[in-house]
Parts: structure tokens; sequence; C-alpha cells
């Protein structure tokens, strides 16, 4: 098998004026032919001329700026030559990871090294093949020039061009059919031929054996359909091994390393069977080593472990919780359920970290680390791993005797030659239509089965639609219900004070009071919507604490008759601005109410004494403050005349 290693030396694809300059390295049978610089047109040219089985890069960035500079690149790659990406596919890791895992070391800042190494893993199976067409061919034969105006010999000319296409064609097609491919033709015909024949093979490029071509009147593009996303396929189909940690119960934790202990899997569900684990681990990998934290193995883990015919591993005791911690401190997890499972991988890695290390030191480059550390643990012998491994020749048979054979003609051979590939075709197109025949049976069974299950769980849908919709109903009518509960046992409850209210004004020795929690805004909201305020309400409140001369203003605009304050002495502050807004402010001393929840009363007489008390006391005020004024006004008018002497002087 040729391989060809790439790595760039300088420039950059993305340049448009240091183009990229490569390392490339050249190998054959696991064997280095040569490491030498190129550009990226040279190895256009060597790729062509030589055709290697495997092109090999770390990173798709070095070949290609984009998606569309990718699918060009591969469109002019040789058609039996894979791209492969040593470093992965949608989840990449270093080359030195890859490297390592066939022991493999290399001088990370050298281009030259890293391009044999490329070349080196990919040999040795590692990376993934980069696919961006379909399994679909596209052949265009048309013309390589245009007939454009001409004179005389014009429609000679013309003739010429499409019959060149028309004989183009059918020899293709002549080839395709030879080739077994079942293909859909195109044709546009136009004076004395075809203009342009378009085939749709249905077929790998690499299958199909035409070859794009130029000539004088005719050309021939031949380009695989391209995917709408690049796809990556691993280039060896065998699983890597894992160090499997399990911890069984009513919700069940997994957790999966590689032999370098590496985070593979984490998860964990409470609905999980067994099938279920084991499909689960068998999507990851290939379980070598079944762990549990525990020094006796549960039933459970150990019938997982049999099913996977894995090696175990138990602790010499059982795994303490600080010891858990301890061990899964690097990692994040969710629950106490992957905590456990992954500090019983990481214990089993951790008792085999030596045993490997001692194995990585006697194996050389170019083997399989983990190919022959899983054998070594299944209780084989380094050396006979490695002998196996790396193959021992086998013995030279003897030579058979020559014997005379009869000369036949080369076209007698030939045709014996051509009659048993037809019959070894034809028995192949038998395998395939019966595995077709087959395939559609079991289509149509699974059709028939996907039917049955979509109208099932249809009606499911249906039926749980309707709940929730009901079921919706029902919460916010009962959410309306409480509400309307909640409202009518307020409305009771103010009904019930009014009624107090209302039987207090009955009584003529007795006037009512409406009690406020607090001198504000607040406190005046509430018992406009507990109790209600009209004009010549009696107000009373507890305490004058937090009062603003703003919810005095508001009182006195309802035409509130007074406000009785009781507890400490009002304020003086307080009681300027109620004389200011004319709001009678009496102290609870003077009057003696009698509070009762919400509502009050006070004697009639000591309510009328102690308002025409408060309006003695506001005559007096409104006397001071119009002597105040007109103190004021003779002040200014004597330092007005006191300035105009001043300026006559």
């Amino acid at each position: 098998m040729k391989v060809f290693g790439i790595d760039i030396i300088k420039g950059s694809v993305r340049s448009r004026t240091r183009r990229p300059v490569y390392a490339l390295c050249r190998m054959e049978d696991g064997e280095i032919l040569g490491v030498e610089e190129v550009t990226g047109f040279r190895l256009q040219r060597i790729l062509a001329a030589e055709q290697p089985d495997i092109l090999a890069v770390d990173s798709l960035q070095e070949i290609a700026a984009d998606q569309r500079e990718l699918h060009a690149f591969l469109q002019a790659l040789p058609p039996s030559t894979k791209l492969v990406q040593v470093t992965g596919g949608e989840r990449k890791e270093t080359l030195g990871k890859v490297a390592a895992r066939y022991n493999i070391s290399f001088n990370k800042f050298d281009p030259y090294a890293e391009a044999r190494t490329t070349a080196q893993v990919a040999s040795l199976g590692a990376g993934v093949e980069v696919i961006a067409f379909e399994n679909t061919t596209d052949i265009v034969v048309s013309r390589r020039r245009s007939p454009g105006r001409g004179g005389w010999s014009q429609n000679r000319y013309t003739r010429k061009i499409h019959g060149g296409v028309m004989q183009k064609a059918r020899e293709i097609e002549d080839r395709l059919r030879g080739a077994g491919l079942d293909y859909e033709k195109k044709e546009t015909k136009a004076f004395g031929g075809y203009s342009r024949v378009a085939f749709r093979v249905v077929a790998p490029r690499d299958m199909v054996p035409i070859h794009s071509s130029r000539g004088s009147d005719v050309q021939v593009r031949v380009a695989g359909r391209e995917l709408d996303r690049i796809r990556f396929e691993p280039l060896s189909s065998r699983p890597r091994y894992l160090i499997v940690g399990l911890d069984p119960g009513t919700t069940t934790g997994i957790a999966a390393l590689d032999l370098d202990g590496n985070l593979v899997l984490l998860s964990s569900s409470r609905q999980m069977t067994m099938s279920d684990i084991v499909e689960e681990l068998y999507r990851a990998g290939k379980p070598l080593i079944i762990a549990s934290d525990v020094q006796q193995m549960p039933y459970s883990v150990e019938k997982i472990r049999r099913a996977f015919n894995a090696i175990p591993y138990t602790p010499k005791q059982s795994l303490s919780v600080e010891a858990k911690y301890d061990l899964t401190a690097p990692f994040s997890y969710t629950n106490d359920h992957e905590r456990d499972a992954l500090s019983a991988a990481l214990d089993a890695y951790r008792s085999l970290q030596n045993k490997f290390r001692n194995i990585a030191k006697r194996v050389q480059p170019g083997f399989d680390l983990d190919e022959v550390r899983a054998r070594v643990l299944r209780g084989q012998s380094l050396d006979a791993v490695l002998a196996e491994m790396q193959g021992a020749p086998a013995a030279p048979k003897p030579a058979a005797p020559a014997e005379a054979v009869p000369e036949r003609p080369v076209e007698d051979e030939r045709v014996m030659a051509l009659d048993g590939m037809v019959k070894r075709l034809r028995g192949y197109v038998q395998e395939l239509q019966d595995d077709l025949r087959e395939r559609d049976r079991e289509v149509e069974r699974l059709q028939q089965t996907l039917r049955r299950e979509r109208s099932a769980a249809g009606r499911k849908i249906r039926r749980d639609a309707e709940l929730a919709t009901k079921d919706a109903m029902i919460e916010n009518l009962r959410r309306q219900l409480q509400g309307e509960r909640r409202r009518f046992r307020r409305l009771k409850k103010r009904l019930e004070r009014m009624r107090t209210v209302a039987k207090i004004e009955i009584s003529e020795d007795y006037t009512p009071l409406k009690v406020l929690d607090s001198l504000t805004r607040e406190g005046v909201r509430s018992l406009q919507e507990e109790v209600g305020i009209v004009k010549g309400d009696v107000l009373y409140v507890p305490r004058a604490h937090g009062w603003g001369r703003g919810v005095v203003k508001d009182l006195a605009g309802t035409g509130v008759r007074a406000l009785v304050v009781g507890g400490e002495p009002p304020d003086p502050h307080l009681i300027r601005v109620a004389r200011e807004a004319g709001l009678p402010l009496l102290p609870a001393d003077a009057v003696r109410p009698d509070i009762r929840g919400r509502t009050g009363a006070v004697k009639t007489d000591a309510l009328e004494d102690a308002i025409l008390e408060w309006e003695e006391g506001q005559k007096e005020y409104r006397r001071e403050k119009e002597t105040e004024r007109l103190e004021y006004l003779f002040k200014e008018y004597r330092s007005e005349r006191e300035k105009e002497v001043r300026r006559g002087g």
C-alpha cells in the first residue's frame, strides 16, 4: 500500500501571495521512501502520476480554506486515492495523541517529522476518510469549441463537432455497459448529432472506468455529486477498547475510558435495562475491562461483563466517598451515580498504569498499543503478541516441476477470461437481486409496522393533547374560582364594616370613625378599598409616623371632616401642614375614641367640642399669618423707601 503524508512548511492556503509549501513523505508497504519539499502545484502532479492509495493530512485546513476548495481538491485527486485526516473527524485530537497510540514520538516543530508521522499512522489505520461525494457520478460530454459564424464550410464543420460528441458518448455508453453499471442518459440534439450528452452513473467515481479528457472538438468531464455536508468514515472499522465502570441500581451510572485514561462516555438514567446498557457501550467501543466500586461485583454488573466477555475488576476494598472524590476531582459529573461509575473506571485504569508504561517501553514504534495492551491483559505474552502482530514470513513452497503447457492463441485466452468474468458477474448480479428482493420484503414489513405504530402513536398524541387542553381549562377555571372566592370574602368583610359604620351613624350620641393603618398614601388606598372614604368622614390613625405633606392635602381634598391622631402628641410640623390644608387634626386624648378593628366610634359632644377648639386655633393661626403677611409688606415698603431716599440724596 502506497501512502503519502504531507505537512505545511510555510505559507497558507488563505494567502494569495505566499502559497503553501509542503513536506511530502512517500511510504510504501510500511517503508519510508523519502521526504521532500514540494509546492501545491507539484503535489497535484505527483498525485496524478503516482496515484497513492492514501493521502494523509493532520488538518484539512492545510489543503483547503473552505468547503468549496476542499471539493475542488478532492475532485482533482485520482479516483483511487483516499484523503485521510489522521486527527479524526468531527471530534479532532492532536497528532501527538494519535501517534502515542502507536508508540511513535516525533518533533512537533519539524514539518518533515510531522509528514513522516502522518504517513506512518495513516498506514497503520489511524484517522478518518474524508468523503465529499455521493455514490453517484456525473459524466458530461460536450463540445470543446463553439461553431460560431463561418463561411461555406460552416455546416460541415458543425456536423463534424456534433458528430464527434455523439461518437464519444456512444463509446462511453459501451464502456459503462461493459462494466455493468446502471446509469441515466440525457441528450441534447443538435445539427449533425448531439451538442451535449450527460450521464448520471449510479456508482462512486473510483468505480467508473471513464476519466476527464479534452480533445480538439470534444471534452469529457467526470465529477462526483457533492454531498451537502462533508462526511467522515473511520479508516479502521475496529472499535476502540474501553475500561468501563458501572454503578447499578434504580439509577444506573455508566463511565467509559479509553486505554489512555481519556473519558469517552459518562451518563446515567433511571430507565435503562440491561440491553440498553449493552447497546450504549457497544456504540462507544469494545469493553475490555468492566469495573465496580465495591469489593464484591454486583450480579447485574457481572451479567454485563459476561455479555462482552470482558475482564472483571474490583478494588481490594470498597471505595470510600473520600477516595471517589479524589479520583473524580478533574472531571465534572451531574450526580452521585455518575461519580461512582467514573471512580470505578479510574481506579481500574490507575491499577494498570505501571503495566501500560512497561509495555510501551518494550514495544517498538509502529505497533497498535491498544491492541498489544488488550492482548497482554487477556493473558498472552508480550513476545507472542508482537510476533503475531508483526507476522512471521511464510516458508517458501518448493517449486513445482515445470510442465509443458500447450500454446494457445492469445485470442482464445482472452475469450476464456471474458467468459469467466461474465459468469462471475452474472453470479454477482443474481446475488444482488436476491439481496434486493430480501431487502424489499424487509422494507415492506418495516413500513407496515411503522404505519401501525404511527396510527397508535397518533391516537395517543391526540388523546394526550385533548387531555392536556382539558386539564389546562380545569386549572384555569380553578384559579378563577379561587380568585372569585377571595374577592367574595373581601367584599363580605367590607360590607360588614360598612354596616357597622351605618349603625353608628344612626345613633345621635356617637359619631363613627374609620381607622387608617398609617398616615401614608398606601394606608389611605387600603382604607378606600376596604371601607371607602367619603366627604364628612372622621378618620382615626393610631400613629402619625411616616406622614407626608401630599397625603394630608389628599385627605383635605376628599372633604374629610377631621383626623384623630393617637399615640404621642402630633408633630408641630404635621399640625402646621394640617392648618395650611384646612384639615382639623385632633389628639385622641381630647375625644377618647373607642376603636374596634377597622372602625370605631367617638362621642359626638366630645368631637364637636374638639372641632370647635381646633377652629378657634385655626382662626388664631390665620390672624397670625395675616399679621406676618402685613409685617412682611411693611418691611418691604420701608426697604424700598430707604433705597429711594438714598438714591435721591
